[in-house]
This record gives structure tokens, C-alpha cells and sequence, in this order.
């Protein structure tokens, strides 16, 4: 079942539905614009969380791993989504590009965020140990930053963090992932190219997603954050 959003959202959602993904600045102000407004306003964020389960595309969407997990609170029909993203204490990404420029910001918790340079010549034939990083920050509760889909990156998160991410349409159909330890580069594919096995392993089930939620409503994710004054 698919329930009716308000058509609230659809006025909220539809500057980005208009945009140009490979106008940096434009992609970086619109999408800054809407993820102020849900870190703001907890109460829209918590209704678009709170809607997926009965949302038989939306959940389908959602992915679950070891130490994360995905949840799409919006797919445009431009290709643009809307995503929660939940990382464990403990996460590491290996260094790699992506198919999408994204925009996220960063809701609790925190993470070291690396940067080693744009992918020119960057394929499954890349020596990995040449890998160097050219920045080196840490994003807190309520950094936002928009990457290209050419930078090549990687997180370490810091107890359990979660972010908030507009990411933009496909601009190709694969980028590569690198194991520092081994040594090894490899192209990964998107999901129109994966098994249907491949695509029901990563695949949150429904327990594991209203688990999710309630654990986010819980920790006050998706509630406003406390005043300092």
C-alpha cells in the first residue's frame, strides 16, 4: 500500500526535481535548503520515516548491512532520493568514488571523513597503495557538505551516526571500491544490475525496518534537538 504524502512535500521536494545534477553550486544551495528545513522541522522528517512501511516501493528500497543501514524516505521520479543513513559504531568504508553527486548532512554522531582526489584513471586497475588523502576532516551534528560523484572517499564513524542524504540520479552505471589491506580494486554495479538474489540479501526486512524507526524515534532522531539557551 502507498499512502498520499501531503502536497506539502511535493512543493518542499520539487526544486530539486528541477535541477541541473551537474551544476555543483545549484545542486549544493537546493539541497542544503531542504535538509535545513528536516533537521529543523523533526516533526515532517519523523512523517516521512514514519510513512515507508506502508510504502511497498519506499521499503523495498531500504538496505540493511552489518553496520548499516539505508532507509529512502523519497524516490523522485527525476532520480533523486531522499535517504536516512544509520552507521554503527565501528564503520569503515574502503576508499571509492560513487554513481551520484550527493548532498548530506550530518543529524548525531560523527565521523572522519577522508578525501583522496577526483577519479581520473581510477578503475579496478588502480594501485590501491598510491591511495593518498588530501583532506582529512571530521563532520559533526549539523555539517553539510555536497560531493561530486568523482571524489574518491571514505568515513570512519564514531559511535552510532546518523545522516541525512539527498543523492542525486545515476551519472553512470558503476564506480570502484578499494581494499587498502589487500591490495584489490573493483567495479561495483547499481541495483539494475544485480542479481535478484544479490538484491534481496542487502534488502531490510520489515521487522528489521520498523526496528530501525523505532530505535530512531527512540533515540530522538527524529524529534527536535534540545535547546542550549
Amino acid at each position: 500500500m502507498t499512502t498520499a504524502a501531503p502536497s506539502t512535500y511535493t512543493e518542499m521536494f520539487s526544486p530539486l526535481s528541477a535541477l541541473d545534477w551537474d551544476d555543483l553550486l545549484s545542486v549544493n544551495v537546493a539541497a542544503t535548503q531542504l535538509l535545513d528545513r528536516l533537521a529543523a522541522d523533526r516533526a515532517i522528517l519523523a512523517d516521512l520515516t514514519q510513512r515507508i512501511p506502508d510504502d511497498a516501493r519506499l521499503a523495498n528500497l531500504c538496505e540493511h548491512y552489518d553496520i548499516l543501514d539505508k532507509l529512502v524516505l523519497h524516490d523522485d521520479p527525476t532520480g533523486w532520493r531522499l535517504r536516512l543513513h544509520v552507521f554503527l559504531n565501528g564503520y569503515y568504508d574502503r576508499p571509492h568514488n560513487h554513481r551520484w553527486t550527493y548532498t548530506s548532512r550530518i543529524l548525531t554522531g560523527s565521523y572522519t571523513h577522508t578525501l583522496y582526489g577526483t577519479d581520473h584513471d581510477f578503475t579496478d586497475q588502480i594501485d590501491v597503495s598510491a591511495l593518498t588523502p588530501r583532506m582529512i576532516r571530521t563532520e559533526e551534528p549539523g555539517d553539510t557538505y555536497t560531493l561530486h560523484h568523482s571524489m574518491i572517499h571514505s568515513v570512519t564513524a564514531h559511535g552510532e551516526t546518523v545522516t541525512l542524504i539527498v543523492r542525486g540520479p545515476a551519472a553512470k552505471e558503476r564506480f570502484v571500491v578499494t581494499d587498502r589491506t589487500t591490495g584489490q580494486a573493483w567495479w561495483q554495479y547499481g541495483a539494475a544490475s544485480e542479481t535478484p538474489q544479490a538484491a534481496a540479501a542487502k534488502r531490510m526486512s520489515g521487522s528489521q525496518l520498523r526496528d530501525r524507526i523505532a530505535a530512531l524515534r527512540a533515540s530522538g532522531t527524529l524529534t527536535p534537538p534540545r535547546s542550549h539557551n
